[in-house]
């Protein structure tokens, strides 16, 4: 995740940036690369191969993605009215280290918990507490990373506690179709980062809520957070070209009202809708492959 506040889960954009696609000397070019060198002959934005994974990175994320998705299938067990955020953390921390594996939020830039636990209006960020009870009518993202033999994979799930209100209902539903739709835009190699950010707030304002701008989806897989940053807004065509073997996430925040945020002062971590209003969230690991992406967290 990004975001214009520090600390942060993740860099400041750069949207000048032009990374610089070599073909190695001495080999011929493939189609990929000479795609890739197409697009970047007339001006947009590549990849390095640096972004480029390998098989057995790829099976490396794959593996730390299943007990990823794991611990969000736990916590979808378990997660009730009645219970504190921090209950939620020491699941997530529990079952991951008891499964050979690290939660690579812990310590991250000083953030003191596994997981991140957002109710409501908090964007992101949410730090797990044990004076924070769930309610019946509240609606959850629980946010994790999970990073297994040096390979990182990241997801995160909306829950809603008991029956909410129906614009928060409705506000969690339109959120997960913002997440599938991206997932859609991305079902043939060779698109750009601004043609799923198009189709995304394109479905979240046409349902009356904002898309959030301040933050977005990233690279992942060997590291926390890589290139590409994924907007999900903007116009087609725009950012960084997708193609097979990058890794990355699509992880719209969708608010009721404004998309504008602020950031908790007293922990300088929690991001809050600025009306206060309340915010929904999913998160995806994907990978690029020659025939669209592949689904490495749920």
């Amino acid at each position: 995740m990004e975001s214009i506040f520090s600390p942060t889960f993740a860099p400041m954009k750069d949207k000048g940036k032009r990374n610089q696609w070599l073909v190695p000397k001495g080999q011929e070019p493939t189609e990929m690369d000479r795609i890739i060198l197409h697009h970047q002959q007339h001006g947009k934005i590549v990849p390095t191969r640096s972004l480029i994974k390998t098989p057995e990175q790829i099976e490396g994320i794959r593996q730390a993605g299943i007990i990823n998705t794991d611990i969000l299938d736990l916590v979808g067990d378990r997660i009730k009215a009645g219970i504190s955020t921090k209950e939620i953390d020491q699941w997530v921390y529990d079952y991951t280290v008891s499964h050979g594996a690290t939660p690579a939020c812990l310590g991250y830039e000083g953030f003191p918990c596994s997981c991140c636990t957002s109710i409501n209006e908090v964007v992101c960020h949410g730090i797990p507490n044990e004076f924070e009870i769930l309610e019946e009518g509240d609606i959850i993202n629980v946010d994790c990373t999970t990073i297994l033999n040096g390979y990182y994979a990241d997801a995160s799930r909306m829950y809603v506690i008991g029956k909410t209100t129906p614009k928060k209902q409705k506000l969690v539903d339109v959120a997960w179709e913002c997440l599938k739709i991206g997932e859609q835009v991305c079902s043939e190699p060779y698109i750009f980062v601004g043609d799923i950010g198009n189709a995304i707030a394109k479905h979240a304002h046409e349902n009356g809520f904002s898309v959030v701008r301040d933050l977005c989806g990233h690279g992942v897989g060997l590291e926390f957070h890589e290139d590409p940053e994924v907007d999900h807004y903007g116009k087609k065509g725009t950012g960084m070209l997708i193609v097979p073997g990058m890794v990355f996430t699509i992880e719209p925040m969708i608010n009721m009202g404004t998309w504008e945020v602020f950031c908790d002062e007293d922990d300088g971590w929690t991001i809050v809708s600025e009306d206060e209003l309340p915010s929904a969230q999913w998160e995806h690991t994907f990978v690029m492959t020659e025939h669209g992406v592949e689904i490495l967290t749920h």
